[in-house]
């Protein structure tokens, strides 16, 4: 039994994913120009810095390109535009081309009216904390110390498509069979996957078939995407489809759906990837890494299997930490984020497609086949908007429920409350042997929340 409250240690303005807000409440153009001017000083201190952006397809995306290129050339750095591209695409140029660093503009998986920057360092990983703290001093700065760039050193825009096409090629070029025949459906939810998944899936032989492939600037992630999986769900048994993807906004997250309609989660990735991986003797220290959020029916299928693992707090940045600081090959976390460390540095969802098309096919077996053994616990998963995540966490009441429903849950399920590192809200979840069970323990921490006075109303 594991139970855990967690806390995120988190910047004034950078969370565990980036600098995220409601773009022009939280997160405004002039943050944005600030983050440019400071990156394109920072970097530029000893050469003529190279950074490269990518964006999603929200309407604000481009209005934090625009300041983001403005901020960073009038440091006189050189900027190289990949245009709408997923996340990990920015992280494969940025290692594989030199640059000095990368930017995102993405929220992810949040809606249209949110935007994100994330910075990406020289060798693909997300930005070092120190770094990130650094660019908050500056920005709360009364005064704009760094100088501005005049006459030949003012930077540069650069179009660099071709970097996206060249991550294209590497995806392809992992797919290790041909997918001729397999009817396959994609769910792109109107984000930054629609300019890859469907061309690299058609050019190794799938009969493929789209939705959410439509983006207008508001619909990303509207009903669709790897966050409202039911839409392809439904998809995939009215077209009988032998399997289907859901990606996020910026298509770094990945879930799947079986040729039954069943949701193939992150932990259940988790699990076919290890036990591929491990058959293979592909698997580094016959060891998967998880985050507390993983169900512990994926742990007692790998102690079956035979497979170690280790559990970081909630956040691909920390599964990569541990990935990376043990030689580990493969990590990830339920919500879809898998990282293979051989052949990406974050969680890349067309990259976790490629893969489990490569399992299915070499396996010779339907997905809901390959997973029939595993046996998940019901969770339940409340996202409580509040209006201080500590104190509300923190509460006397609130920790003493949590002592009494671990100790009546005992080794047959778990609790855990911990803040979101990307939204103001606190995530209560508990996992137990029934959903009745896991409704009962969950409003309790949600109502004494509630009575207490913490939590916003819509």
């Amino acid at each position: 039994m594991l139970i855990q409250c967690m806390g995120i240690k988190m910047g004034k303005y950078f969370g565990t994913d980036g600098f995220r807000g409601e773009a022009n409440v939280d997160l405004t153009v002039v943050h944005a120009y600030k983050v440019g001017r400071f990156l394109g000083y920072y970097f530029g201190r000893e050469h003529k810095a190279k950074i490269i952006i990518g964006k999603d397809t929200r309407r604000s995306s481009y209005m934090f390109e625009y300041a983001l290129v403005s901020g960073l050339t009038a440091s006189g750095a050189d900027v190289y535009l990949l245009h709408v591209t997923p996340t990990p695409s920015v992280s494969y140029v940025v290692r594989s081309e030199n640059f000095d660093c990368g930017i995102m503009i993405s929220a992810s998986h949040n809606p249209y009216y949110d935007n994100g920057i994330k910075v990406i360092n020289s060798d693909g990983y997300k930005l070092e904390t120190e770094v990130e703290e650094l660019i908050e001093e500056y920005i709360d700065k009364e005064v704009d110390d760094i100088p501005l760039a005049t006459g030949v050193d003012i930077g540069r825009t650069v179009d660099y498509s071709v970097g996206r096409h060249r991550y294209i090629g590497y995806l392809m070029s992992l797919a290790t069979r041909s997918f001729k025949g397999v009817k396959v459906g994609l769910d792109l939810s109107n984000g930054s996957a629609t300019t890859v998944a469907k061309g690299v899936f058609d050019a190794l032989g799938a009969k493929t078939y789209t939705i959410s492939n439509e983006p207008d600037g508001t619909n990303i992630n509207n009903n669709c995407g790897s966050t409202h999986i039911e839409v392809l769900q439904k998809y995939v048994i009215d077209n009988g489809l032998d399997i289907g993807f859901a990606y996020d906004g910026d298509a770094d997250r990945c879930l799947a759906v079986d040729d039954k309609g069943n949701i193939i989660d992150g932990d259940l990735i988790l699990y076919l990837c290890g036990t591929y991986l491990k058959e293979r003797g592909e698997l580094s220290n016959n060891t998967v890494v998880t985050t507390i959020m993983s169900n512990i029916g994926l742990y007692k299928a790998f102690d079956k299997a035979g497979i170690l693992y280790e559990k970081t707090t909630v956040g691909d940045k920390y599964v990569n930490e541990n990935m990376v600081a043990n030689g580990h090959t493969l990590g990830g976390e339920q919500s879809g984020h898998i990282i293979f460390s051989k052949h990406a540095t974050t969680g890349d969802g067309i990259l976790t497609s490629l893969i489990l098309m490569e399992v299915m096919l070499e396996k010779k077996q339907k997905l809901s086949e390959l997973v029939s053994k595993v046996k998940m616990y019901p969770q339940l998963l409340v996202n409580v908007k509040v209006f201080d995540k500590p104190t509300a966490k923190n509460d006397e009441d609130v920790k003493e429920a949590v002592k009494k429903i671990t100790r009546e849950l005992g080794d047959d399920g778990r609790i855990l409350v911990r803040e979101s590192g990307t939204e103001q809200v606190l995530r209560v979840m508990v996992e137990a042997q029934t959903e009745e069970k896991c409704r009962k323990y969950v409003y309790e921490v949600v109502d004494i929340l509630k009575d207490k006075g913490y939590v916003k109303e819509d």
